[in-house]
């Protein structure tokens, strides 16, 4: 477990930040306590400064996990957020989708969101802006990314795509022996 370089540091706060903007610094100082991120085996985990310095006897070959794992690096570097991490985003989120109850088995599924299971969407909400994706009891179900702007939603036909789907909660069912 060890601390994320300047490169790893920048592309996990790049995607941090298409969902939660500068809300990131509300992720770090918390009224709770001071919380870093570490990399173990590829993985980033959210953890507490407590916690942290509880683990530190730990060896680590025998760490498996720590915290809440925020996603993990590609073999090329890239960084990609797993559904863990959607329960510390949906606070912060600054743009959100929410989707008719008839369409939310579906992306649960992992299907992308079409507009005729749009039931709502935030304003001034960019194309390929990270968005949160709610239920209409203001659940939160995934993330993704909007296919379309605010205003091209309005007037798309409604077999459209209009949030891509990345993660949602369905994972936690259709993959629990990959998630850490």
């Amino acid at each position: 477990m060890r601390p994320l370089t300047e490169a790893e540091t920048r592309a996990v706060f790049e995607k941090l930040g298409r969902y939660i903007g500068e809300n990131i610094q509300l992720l770090v100082e918390r009224p709770d306590g001071t919380y870093c991120f570490r990399l173990h085996r590829d993985r980033v985990y959210y953890v507490s400064e407590k916690l942290l310095k509880g683990a530190a006897s730990i060896p680590r070959g025998s760490l498996v996990a720590l915290g809440t794992c925020f996603g993990k690096f590609t073999k090329t570097q890239k960084f990609r957020l797993n559904v863990t991490a959607l329960d510390f985003l949906a606070p912060y989120a600054k743009y959100k989708v929410w989707v008719k109850p008839g369409s939310e088995q579906s992306f649960l599924y992992g299907n992308h969101v079409l507009k005729s299971g749009l039931g709502r969407i935030t304003e001034n909400t960019a194309q390929y802006q990270g968005v949160v994706v709610y239920s209409m009891a203001d659940v939160p179900l995934g993330f993704g990314v909007a296919a379309k702007s605010t205003q091209d939603c309005r007037k798309v036909d409604p077999m459209a795509i209009v949030v891509f789907h990345q993660a949602d909660v369905g994972e936690y069912v259709r993959s629990e022996d990959t998630l850490t």
